[in-house]
């Protein structure tokens, strides 16, 4: 599931989600991925979702997990100067990329204190690299949040 086609689904009073303003709204997208997200899992799917929350977003998460659904956390972070170049090279839909955003979000998710454990720094890999780096952490059982 990817969080940016949720955001896409506002067609009235969409607030750029980094905004002060948005965090009502990303608050509804949150608890409407781990919604849709818990739907497909009770449906035997393995579910996936992928996009930018901090730890500051994971009560649904927390309630998911409560509820018996294997939930993991993986925070992707690659250094800022990739962060901005992987953010300005990849496709636009709905949200223009803001530098100053990027950056804004790169320093939100720099220091994460609890959560450091959750972060795989990609900066040197390749987009399959990631994918295998992820699937030996969920092989691991790694990452689990309760």
């Amino acid at each position: 599931m990817h969080t940016d086609d949720f955001y896409s689904y506002i067609c009235k009073g969409y607030i750029p989600p980094w905004s002060p303003e948005a965090y009502e709204q990303n608050t509804v997208i949150i608890e409407s991925l781990a919604a849709s997200a818990a739907r497909l899992a009770s449906g035997g799917y393995e579910v996936i979702v992928d996009g930018v929350f901090g730890p500051w977003f994971l009560e649904p998460w927390f309630k998911l997990a409560q509820d018996g659904f294997d939930v993991r956390y993986i925070i992707l972070r690659p250094s800022e100067q990739a962060t901005i170049l992987r953010a300005t090279e990849r496709e636009k839909g709905i949200v223009s990329i803001d530098v100053d955003a990027v950056k804004h979000m790169w320093q939100a998710f720099s220091d994460l204190g609890l959560y450091e454990s959750y972060v795989i720094d990609t900066t040197s890999q390749s987009i399959d690299e990631t994918v295998g780096s992820i699937k030996e952490l969920l092989d691991k059982n790694a990452m689990r949040i309760t």
